[in-house]
């Protein structure tokens, strides 16, 4: 497995599944892709999701009519309880090319990660598929000790350039960048008192 970020904007996602795994994914996708979730009934968080929903009962259906379900679809996540159906999709995905994602089962071609997100970064934490929940306390710790990533990534993109004016010698910009990271008190200003973090950069990296 290879970490890859991909534009899902406008791309068709479906999802087979309309418990509470099927509805946490199709928010994964929801605010980018368009998500279509087939099941014999749905959740009410997947009600709530700008997503489409279609009636289907899946174990009844044929090979033929999950394949003409699926289409020309970008990503195919099987979230059914039953692994066994899921691996059903995964073949039906495999023979037409498209990339498989399964919740419960043989693995797929796709894994979704737990993400940390914020205006400036996106992290994507894998154990693949091994443990779900180390993913997810890793993304829990991440956030938990680090509020203020946001606002240090904001300032080291600011410091970076104002040091391209300032200092000819790339070696020496990254030293600088590297001192601004390990700055505990700047780290600190960041979370209590934002407004004064770029001044402690400016007079103690930038000055003179």
């Amino acid at each position: 497995m290879i970490p890859l970020f991909a534009d899902c904007s406008g791309r068709r996602i479906v999802i087979f599944g309309g418990g509470a795994v099927a509805a946490r994914k199709a928010a994964y996708f929801a605010d980018e892709a368009r998500v279509l979730v087939m099941s014999r009934s749905f959740v009410h968080k997947i009600d709530t999701l700008p997503v489409k929903t279609r009636t289907m009962d899946i174990e009844a259906a044929s090979d033929e009519n999950l394949a003409a379900a699926i289409g020309q679809a970008f990503l195919v996540i099987a979230a059914l309880s039953d692994p066994a159906q899921n691996n059903r999709i995964g073949k039906i995905c495999k023979k037409a090319g498209i990339l498989f994602n399964n919740a419960d089962g043989e693995k797929g071609d796709v894994i979704l990660p737990a993400v940390s997100r914020g205006e400036n970064y996106t992290i994507a934490i894998s154990t693949s598929g091994s443990s779900p929940a180390v993913s997810r306390f890793l993304r829990e710790h991440l956030e938990q000790e680090l509020p203020e990533l946001d606002a240090m990534i904001a300032l080291q993109h600011r410091l970076r350039e104002e040091l391209k004016k300032k200092v000819p010698d790339q070696v020496r910009r990254n030293e600088i960048l590297k001192k601004v990271l390990d700055d505990q008190r700047l780290w600190k200003l960041l979370r209590t008192d934002p407004a004064n973090a770029w001044s402690r950069v400016a007079e103690r990296y930038l000055d003179g």
